[in-house]
């Protein structure tokens, strides 16, 4: 494929407020136009080398990113990835981290915490790898479907959840790694557990970043919350373990809101339980899906630089408008709601690693299961479980206060 020269990459169009505006954003989303959005957000790292380019600007950098597809063993299946690799790999490195993201997302949403995670990777001597999920991102978009019944949940959930983490086992023997340490975010944070919990082995330890799909109570979780919140430019406070009475102020906050959602939800709730994933309803809108998408990135990410701002919508657009697939799969593991049909609170005991929660004092997912699933692993023997709520922030964690993330990040891979 190719991409454009390092001195010919495009700005990012302006966020549609019109439709004549939605029309030609539209027409331009394809993708040579996802890569070039992708690439944007990436070379605001100054150790990321671009493709058909020279050697990174800075030679002297003790890391060097390059982005790849990394081919499966299924033809037409292949995982986008993102390598930031030392120039200085040492044999007592710990193991590698690999960021992986939410629901509809992509690994670009992370590239405000790649540069501090760079500088571990290059202190420490390891790697920090990122890579979008298979049929998500710009990870090969191929058909999703489950054969079990719908009154056979554990049958659905089973497959659902297989078919991304079997995947993401191809993609670390491909990639040659042995154990890693896994940072998720929301249904990434989801998949990590699963991954832990069907290959071991494999996993050093688990931070988990506004996990989704944790807790038993459908009556928490707030996700059109997602569609209203705005990003707090106030990033001061820090990561700080999660307290009872943090954790109980949080969820009087969720409660109010859950008070507050519309009758709508009752459409949408008929919607999820025939398969119909969010973004599906975008794209049904056509011309109009990238200015209904502009509403959401200026609103989510207005914290963010003009630029930034720009670069970040264009980036979602382009992976929200490519074809369906692998968000399909939201509705076999979450109920309406985002509650899970198999909670994670039920099934994370068997693990034996460190596994550290993170939310947000604003967020929208439940910290009671988080604050549950510390004290199952505690009572089954696993004193490695921790919590902490970050200040300011809600469900994108990493992104509404950069710096206490990136902080705890560090903290919580150092940590022996």
């Amino acid at each position: 494929m190719d991409v454009p020269t390092l001195d010919s990459l495009p700005p990012a169009r302006e966020i549609p407020s019109a439709f004549a505006a939605s029309v030609r954003s539209w027409w331009s989303v394809g993708e040579k136009q996802s890569a070039i959005s992708e690439e944007r957000l990436l070379r605001r790292l100054p150790f990321f080398k671009p493709q058909n380019s020279s050697p990174p600007p800075h030679n002297d950098s003790p890391v060097v990113a390059y982005s790849s597809r990394v081919d499966l063993d299924t033809p037409k299946r292949y995982l986008n990835t993102l390598s930031i690799q030392s120039t200085s790999p040492s044999p007592s490195a710990p193991p590698p981290a690999v960021v992986l993201h939410g629901y509809g997302a992509g690994l670009g949403f992370f590239y405000k915490n790649f540069p501090v995670l760079a500088q571990w990777a290059g202190r420490s001597g390891t790697s920090v790898y990122a890579m979008d999920w298979l049929g998500m991102g710009r990870s090969a978009r191929v058909p999703f479907t489950i054969k079990a019944k719908r009154d056979d949940v554990i049958g659905r959930v089973t497959e659902a959840e297989s078919f991304f983490v079997d995947s993401m086992e191809e993609w670390r023997q491909k990639m040659g790694l042995d154990k890693m340490t896994l940072i998720g975010h929301s249904l990434g944070a989801y998949f990590s557990v699963v991954y832990a919990l069907k290959y071991p082995t494999r996993v050093n330890k688990l931070v988990l970043l506004s996990p989704a799909g944790v807790p038993r109570d459908p009556n928490t979780t707030i996700p059109s919350r997602e569609l209203t919140d705005s990003r707090d430019t106030d990033q001061s406070g820090s990561a700080e373990p999660a307290t009872d009475a943090k954790v109980d102020q949080i969820r009087a906050e969720q409660r109010v809101d859950k008070r507050r959602e519309s009758r709508a939800r009752r459409i949408l709730t008929y919607l999820w339980e025939e398969g119909w994933s969010p973004f599906q309803v975008v794209r049904s809108t056509l011309f109009w899906g990238p200015m209904l998408i502009g509403k959401y990135s200026a609103r989510r990410f207005s914290g963010l630089s003009e630029a930034e701002t720009r670069d970040m919508h264009e980036y979602i657009m382009n992976i929200t408008l490519a074809k369906g697939s692998g968000e399909y799969c939201i509705s076999h593991i979450l109920a309406p709601g985002a509650h899970a049909r198999l909670p994670l609170v039920d099934r994370i005991s068997a693990l034996k690693i460190p596994v550290t929660f993170v939310y947000g004092d604003h967020d929208w997912m439940d910290p009671e299961g988080g604050r549950q699933s510390v004290e199952n692993l505690r009572q089954a023997g696993n004193g490695k479980g921790r919590m902490y709520i970050i200040s300011n922030a809600g469900h994108h964690v990493y992104l509404d206060n950069v710096k206490a993330v990136n902080d705890l990040l560090v903290k919580e891979l150092d940590r022996q």
